[in-house]
C-alpha cells in the first residue's frame, strides 16, 4: 500500500518542513508515503468561496485515480484515537488498498464535488489547526500508527 497527503499549496514554515522531513525519513521504514503540494489558486480575491472551493476540487479530482481510496481530513469526520487510527490503516492494507489518498482541503473546506469523490472523512481533532499544522500532525500519527501496528515503543498509551 502507498499513502497519498494530498494539499493545495506549499508548506512554508521551515520548522514544520523540518518536522515533515523527519517523520517522513522514519516512515521509509514501514511504508511508501508520498506528500504532494498542488498549486494554489491565483487571484482568489474576486471569487466566492463556493467558486474557490469549486476550482480547488478540479485541481484535487485530476490528481485522484478511480482506484484511490479517498479519506478526506474534515472537521465533521471521525475522530479516532491513535489506537483506532492505526486499525484503520492496518484495515485498508488488509483489504488491499493500493493507493491510500488523505486530502486536507483549501481554506472554506471541499467542494461537494469532492465529498461526493470521498470514500471516509477522518477529524484530526474538534479544535481547529493551520493548514500548515495538519500536515506535521498527520504525518506523525501516520508514523505513530505504524510503530503501533509493529509494536514498537514510540507510542505510550
Amino acid at each position: 500500500m502507498k499513502i497519498t497527503l494530498l494539499s493545495i499549496s506549499k508548506t512554508e514554515e521551515k520548522y514544520i518542513k523540518e518536522g515533515i522531513d523527519i517523520y517522513l525519513n522514519r516512515l521509509k521504514h514501514y511504508i511508501k508515503f508520498e506528500v504532494i503540494e498542488l498549486p494554489e489558486l491565483k487571484n482568489t480575491k474576486h471569487l466566492s468561496q463556493d467558486l474557490q472551493k469549486k476550482k480547488e476540487a478540479e485541481i484535487l479530482l485530476k490528481s485522484i485515480l478511480n482506484t484511490d481510496y479517498v479519506v478526506l481530513l474534515d472537521e465533521r469526520g471521525t475522530e479516532f484515537n491513535s489506537l483506532l487510527f492505526a486499525d484503520f490503516l492496518n484495515k485498508r492494507m488488509l483489504a488491499s488498498t493500493q493507493n491510500l489518498v488523505f486530502i486536507i482541503g483549501g481554506p472554506y473546506g471541499f467542494d461537494t464535488s469532492i465529498y461526493e469523490r470521498a470514500t471516509a472523512k477522518i477529524s484530526l481533532s474538534k479544535l481547529t489547526f493551520s493548514h500548515q499544522m495538519v500536515r506535521l500532525f498527520f504525518v506523525e500519527q501516520v508514523y505513530r500508527g505504524f510503530t503501533i501496528l509493529k509494536g514498537e515503543p514510540y507510542h505510550h498509551a
